[in-house]
């Protein structure tokens, strides 16, 4: 087919675009920049990139006008051209949309849900599932290490016996909104046969105002497993206890050994073992039978949770050979922007990590604590998302940072709400040397870069988090520390 997206640049939408160009249509794309990374990308997926929003784009630009217009879920209602696809009568739809139409029909989709987690934990099932030969097709929403591409078509229908074998479709279930036309959850559309649920903890706040909202969400995920289908299931949170009990399907519970699972026996558990700078090790128990011991290259418990969702998905899910997960899993090299060691400029360690909520910091800073024993843990957070900048969490944010020795804090990222609704900085620094950290809010992101560049030592560590572009903070910081020498 010829297919237009509008709004083509977004982490999610490009990726589409160039699967649907994989799957042989016709791909075209508009938006307002065409920046590095996905700029490029696209033109090398052989996507034709239109700058800007324009009617005009749907005329064909002297050839045939699309027979498809997919629009990105951040374009609004008064976007002129996605105005336009609907006013003249094209077929419209989203990314949930199509992929239902071009990939999900005719494959076995993996969903993974939850409010943490979702990215390492889809790339480390995609990785497991190709590694142990299923070839399966997948979307991430990020850039997996192991792959050349974020998105892969679905590799051919195998036999399993006298019966053809789908082939896996593994995706992120994300929460949020489809598009502006439809108010629905994403991960509604993407019929899981088998799905994760890694976490649950009340977030998008701007469009779940409350948890009940948040957690209806989740449970009409969960219905949507058939019976034949497996929910595989963190026991570690009562929430997630709490959903699963929905399921028609067979529920396999997983935790790390030790952890609170009120009333659940998970069935795969993970035993930590050893840890250093370079990966850490673990028992693995499937119903309380040893599977002998695998080997992570992440740090942190979180990624033990993750890598033991995905193995639990592959192995029971879908059949894949323990003995062969367990070589698959120690070359897993993880994706960009979780706990991405960007250099050392100076000897000073800069890491970028995608994390905003009060747990994905906690987690986050914790694992890289625990990697670099030595020197200390710079923190610098951008609250950015609709939920980080609101006050929800200050409250929790603070003992988000228990392992950082220094914190500096962002402007918000949103500043167009009511004092009364947003997140207090002056409060959270104080809160912060009350119990003895230096914290501070710097006024911009040039004098963020420049007080890292004054605090920084040989055998520090800095964590850079936030869930957008930091304001060119994350490039500006390594160039600044490799001409200060650290």
């Amino acid at each position: 087919m010829r297919i237009h997206i509008v709004a083509v640049s977004g982490t999610g939408m490009g990726p589409l675009a160039g699967l649907l160009a994989e799957l042989g249509h016709s791909v075209s794309g508009s938006d307002v920049a065409f920046d590095p990374p996905m700029g490029p990308a696209l033109e090398a997926w052989g996507i034709r990139c239109l700058k800007g929003f324009d009617p005009a784009h749907l005329d064909g630009s002297g050839g045939a006008a699309p027979e498809l217009v997919v629009v990105g879920n951040v374009c609004r209602p008064d976007n002129v051209e996605a105005r336009a696809a609907f006013e003249r009568g094209f077929e419209v739809t989203h990314l949930a949309g199509a992929l239902g139409r071009f990939v999900l029909e005719g494959s076995a989709p993996l969903v993974v849900a939850g409010t943490h987690g979702k990215t390492t934990t889809t790339a480390l099932a995609a990785h497991l599932l190709d590694r142990t030969g299923f070839e399966p097709g997948f979307l991430i929403g990020g850039l997996p290490a192991d792959f050349p591409r974020s998105f892969r078509k679905p590799g051919p229908r195998r036999l399993s016996g006298n019966r053809p074998r789908r082939t896996p479709f593994v995706i992120e279930g994300d929460e949020y909104d489809t598009a502006f036309f439809e108010k629905t959850a994403k991960f509604l559309h993407y019929r899981p046969e088998v799905a994760i649920l890694t976490s649950i903890e009340h977030d998008h706040i701007d469009i779940y105002p409350t948890l009940d909202a948040y957690l209806d969400a989740f449970r009409k995920f969960v219905a949507l497993l058939p019976e034949h289908g497996l929910l595989v299931a963190y026991a570690g949170d009562p929430l997630v206890r709490a959903v699963a009990r929905l399921a028609r399907c067979d529920v396999a519970y997983y935790a790390l050994e030790g952890e609170d699972t009120g009333d659940v026996s998970p069935h795969w558990v993970i035993a930590p073992a050893t840890s250093d700078e370079r990966a850490q090790s673990f028992d693995l128990f499937a119903g309380g039978v040893s599977c002998g011991r695998f080997a992570l290259s992440l740090p942190g418990r979180h990624n033990l949770r993750n890598a033991l969702a995905a193995i639990a998905a592959a192995a029971q899910g879908f059949g894949a050979p323990i003995v062969e997960l367990a070589r698959a899993l120690a070359s897993f090299r993880g994706v960009r922007r979780r706990q991405e060691l960007l250099g050392t400029p100076g000897g000073v360690s800069v890491y970028d990590d995608f994390a905003h909520h009060p747990s994905a910091v906690r987690e986050t800073l914790a694992a890289l604590r625990a990697r670099h024993r030595e020197g200390r843990l710079i923190a610098v957070f951008e609250p950015r998302s609709a939920t980080a900048c609101r006050r929800l969490h200050q409250d929790e944010y603070p003992p988000a940072f228990a392992a950082a020795d220094i914190v500096l804090l962002a402007p918000l990222g949103r500043q167009n709400l009511p004092a009364s609704e947003a997140l207090d900085l002056s409060a959270l620094v104080a809160e912060l040397q009350k119990s003895g950290k230096h914290a501070e809010s710097p006024p911009d992101h040039a004098a963020i870069v420049e007080r890292i560049a004054e605090l920084a030592r040989p055998g520090d560590v800095v964590a850079l988090l936030s869930n957008g572009a930091f304001g060119g903070v994350t490039r500006r910081t390594v160039e600044r520390l490799a001409q200060t020498g650290g």
